[in-house]
């Protein structure tokens, strides 16, 4: 099996709903507050560890809930 490129940088996940949950959690991304903000400063590694721990909070059953 191939090694998947690393070399691409991973896109933001933001979709322009920047909602913090009690646990800081954006409701749009599933980033934490501190994620969002470390973001354009990130390795791509680093970066696609974030969008592996958002997959994972979104997958969790965090759902979006606009009041």
């Amino acid at each position: 099996m191939s090694e998947p490129d690393t070399s691409e940088e991973p896109k933001s996940p933001c979709i322009s709903v920047c909602v913090l949950d009690d646990d800081d959690i954006c409701m749009g991304c599933y980033r934490s507050a501190d994620e969002i903000t470390d973001w354009f400063m990130a390795s791509n590694a680093e970066k696609r560890e974030v969008l592996r721990r958002a997959r994972e909070r979104m997958e969790a059953g965090t759902t979006l809930r606009l009041k």
